[in-house]
């Protein structure tokens, strides 16, 4: 049932190709801030960064359709920004404040937004596997036609509910797409370390989930796959793989020095394979964009994001009467 690496470009029209770019560039620029603050002390806890990975929700995003639901594990504020999520309430979130998706009481690893169908954030590794395929039971079960992306890691793709889950999933053929963000590395160690696979897209053969590998720092290659997925899912057929190869170049949390591999791989990463620096070439080469019309759109994103750190600043912290606040469903 597995099948080969996808090499494979989309047509797109220029529009959508500056579109990636934005898209992307406002992760990257996210991110980047995120990290500025929690350097200030301004973000607790865990900040897991999404640098270098943009393509991989950009690109399954544009294969998406509205009522598509996804959910995914701590690594997730590229995946809340992709799917539409204002960068205010994300980075309100993140620092604990009122203004936050979660009122400030869920911070980095615990977002939701039922207007965008996103459902979190999940900081137990694997644990938004099973879940996943829940959300993709019920979408089966009311016949809507939609689809659910389940995110997860190399690291977690060795964890045993992953297992179980493609068990039913393919028992019952539910419209799942299982992502697998292949950032190589895990929490900090290597995938030849770890995995006794080499092509992680492969582990659902036993259960006759079909899937591939992708080139993960190409949006239009993932864009491609996510397209076939989505249609398999679609037309009934039950779940599918996909491996995306991606890289992420900060380490794994905020308090990861990374030292478990050197400057000169991730240097090479971002002179060689860089998602955005693909897009913008692609941009520039093509006469669909000028330099000019490139700083106009890093300008606007930088604003965005710096409008989106003021926000966070100066939204109040939550009251203390929200401790006792979303714990129980209202009957």
């Amino acid at each position: 049932m597995a099948t080969r690496k996808t090499q494979s470009k989309t047509n797109v029209s220029a529009d959508e190709l500056k579109q990636f770019y934005r898209d992307m560039l406002l992760i990257r620029r996210f991110e980047e801030k995120a990290g500025q603050l929690y350097g200030m002390g301004l973000i607790g806890g865990f900040c897991h960064l999404y640098i270098g990975q943009e393509a991989v929700v950009v690109g399954l995003e544009a294969a998406a359709e509205e009522g598509d639901k996804r959910i995914t594990s701590y690594r997730d504020h590229g995946h809340m920004l992709a799917c539409g999520m204002n960068p205010d309430g994300v980075m309100a979130e993140l620092t604990g404040r009122e203004g936050g998706y979660s009122k400030g009481k869920g911070g980095s690893m615990h977002m939701f937004s039922k207007e965008k169908h996103f459902y979190g954030g999940h900081g137990i590794v694997g644990a938004q596997v099973p879940l996943g395929a829940g959300l993709a039971f019920a979408d089966k079960y009311k016949d809507n036609g939609r689809v659910t992306f389940t995110y997860f890691g190399d690291g977690a793709a060795n964890q045993g509910q992953v297992y179980e889950t493609f068990n039913m999933a393919a028992l019952w053929k539910l419209p799942v797409i299982f992502v697998i963000e292949n950032n190589q590395y895990a929490m900090g160690t290597s995938q030849q370390r770890s995995t006794s696979s080499a092509e992680i897209y492969m582990r659902g053969e036993a259960f006759g989930i079909p899937g591939e590998a992708v080139d993960g720092m190409d949006v239009l290659a993932v864009k491609a796959a996510g397209e076939k997925a989505v249609a398999h899912c679609r037309s009934g057929e039950g779940p599918y793989i996909l491996e995306v190869k991606t890289y992420r170049y900060r380490g794994h949390s905020m308090s990861d020095p990374a030292k478990y591999r050197t400057r000169e791989e991730v240097q090479k990463m971002r002179e060689e394979k860089d998602a955005i620096e693909h897009v913008r070439d692609l941009l520039l080469s093509g006469k669909h964009a000028s330099e000019d019309d490139l700083k106009a759109i890093d300008k606007e994103i930088k604003g965005i994001v710096n409008n989106a750190a003021d926000f966070a600043k100066t939204s109040p912290e939550p009251a203390l009467e929200e401790l006792w606040t979303d714990i129980y469903a209202d009957a």
